[in-house]
């Protein structure tokens, strides 16, 4: 069992004047810290030689202590094993935060401020298959050799030492790498000044909206938009104006009679395989769109989370690589390439901005992991992400096709989807009469997790929609949960 190394010269006070013997007070703190829940059952405590060190006390008064804690059933002592709490104590645990009982509830603290949300309570790790919002898999990430150029840096003190000076913009060597990759796949005229590197996508939303967003600020959004998006605009004191959305993407016209009645402080949009319905904004309206944002000077975060993995054919260049007046805030995310478990993210815009940019990140954090940064640079400099993403795309289209034809020939009766150009999820309505979260907690039985659909109609409450996750299920995984679905499915809608 290990050692308690609680500060114990500071948790019990001796008062040396007082008539009572020093023994009995160590004692008492000690019986103290038991009741507390700080000192735990089935512990060991110091040695007497070392307490009486810690406490500046002589040895004979820790061993008398210890004596009359033994006598009193509180501790255990076993030759060569040291002095141990007794395992026959019940398992007391710490006051400080702790939840309320009924009648403490008047004196549970209420200074913080609370974020509502549906949140399904279900652990995930208890399932053989979990379907996800749309995720990679990161059972064919290279994550070794991301993992092997980890522990090369951190064995490198040079490279410690050159960090303490990196910029909280993120580490150089990614940034580079990111403008070069960039420049190439999205057509963006950018440089490493015009990066900044985030703990994920989100992070990269969250720090552009700070900058924007104010109390009282108006912010477009899609009718159905990526919820955390949503969240974080609200949190900001924003009211959101919510624009349609159809098969070409979110409707330009409306965003236009907006602006011609009030400019709002910003546009949010995700133009390749918009969350949660996957659409792409087609060719017509981005033209469009782009001679709204320059005519009405109006401030755009564009969200390209997972731009690489398109299927049908190449996809649309991104609203930030057309001439944007340095309006547009590019937001993107490694993570959605490697795996979830990877946090990486950037912010792409003007310099000016992007420095700005780094300041509210430094009241995050002053630097991020730059090891990690340094690492995935180096995936990205030695080409072994390029293939990577070339795999996944051959990969993932071809689990897209399985999937989907699996939904077409199962469960066309109760399910209405359109098969998507890219991504990695299928927006999928079900039949009003059946009951997504009486579907989800059917298919626990089969020991698969399926969200209850809490996650996307927190904003619109009568849609019965669900993103299917197919690319991180390998082709059994999909079999196994279509058929689990289709099973489940039948019983409700019979």
């Amino acid at each position: 069992m290990p050692v308690q190394t609680l500060p114990f010269s500071t948790l019990i006070k001796i008062d040396r004047k007082s008539i009572v013997p020093i023994f009995q007070q160590l004692a008492k703190g000690l019986i103290q810290l038991i009741q507390d829940g700080k000192v735990k059952p089935g512990f060991r405590l110091p040695s007497s030689r070392e307490l009486a060190i810690t406490m500046g006390l002589n040895r004979t008064t820790v061993v008398a202590a210890y004596d009359e804690l033994s006598v009193q059933g509180w501790i255990e002592v076993v030759p060569r094993k040291g002095v141990t709490i007794s395992s026959k104590l019940p398992l007391l645990k710490p006051k400080s935060f702790r939840d309320s009982t009924n009648e403490e509830v008047s004196r549970k603290p209420s200074f913080y401020k609370k974020l509502t949300s549906k949140d399904q309570n279900i652990q995930k790790n208890s399932f053989d298959i979990v379907v996800n919002d749309g995720y990679p898999d990161a059972r064919i990430a290279p994550l070794q050799m991301l993992s092997s150029q980890y522990k090369t840096l951190l064995g490198r003190h040079s490279r410690h030492v050159m960090l303490i000076n990196e910029r909280s913009t993120g580490a150089a060597s990614l940034r580079t790498e990111l403008s070069l990759f960039l420049s190439q796949t999205r057509g963006l005229n950018v440089t490493a000044d015009n990066i900044l590197t985030t703990r994920g996508a989100q992070g990269a939303i969250y720090i552009a909206a700070q900058m924007i967003v104010k109390p009282g600020s108006k912010v477009i959004v899609g009718e159905l938009n990526y919820s955390m998006a949503n969240k974080v605009f609200r949190q900001l004191g924003a009211t959101l104006i919510k624009v349609s959305i159809d098969e070409n993407g979110i409707n330009v016209d409306e965003i236009e009679e907006i602006c011609k009645v009030a400019k709002p402080d910003l546009l949010y949009i995700i133009p390749h395989h918009h969350h949660p319905t996957t659409v792409t904004l087609s060719a017509e309206r981005r033209i469009k769109l782009l001679n709204v944002i320059r005519t009405y000077q109006l401030p755009v975060i564009e969200d390209d989370y997972d731009y690489d993995f398109h299927y049908e054919n190449s996809p649309i260049l991104p609203l930030a690589s057309a001439d944007h007046n340095g309006l547009i805030l590019y937001v993107g995310s490694i993570s959605k390439t490697l795996a979830l478990t990877v946090r990486a993210g950037y912010l792409v815009a003007d310099t000016d901005i992007v420095l700005q940019a780094s300041k509210f990140k430094e009241l995050m954090e002053i630097r991020g992991d730059y090891l990690m940064e340094d690492s995935i640079a180096n995936l990205f400099k030695s080409g072994e992400m390029q293939r990577h993403i070339s795999k996944s795309v051959k990969l993932y289209k071809n689990r897209r096709d399985i999937f989907c034809d699996l939904l077409k020939s199962k469960l066309y009766e109760v399910l209405q989807f359109n098969v998507p150009y890219g991504g990695m999820a299928v927006w999928a309505l079900f039949d009003k009469k059946l009951s997504l979260p009486k579907i989800s907690a059917a298919l626990v039985k089969h020991r698969i997790y399926l969200n209850d659909g809490s996650l996307y109609n927190q904003e619109v409450s009568d849609i019965n929609g669900i993103r299917l996750g197919f690319a991180s299920m390998n082709e059994k995984e999909i079999e196994k949960f279509v058929s689990a679905l289709f099973i489940e499915a039948k019983k409700y809608s019979s």
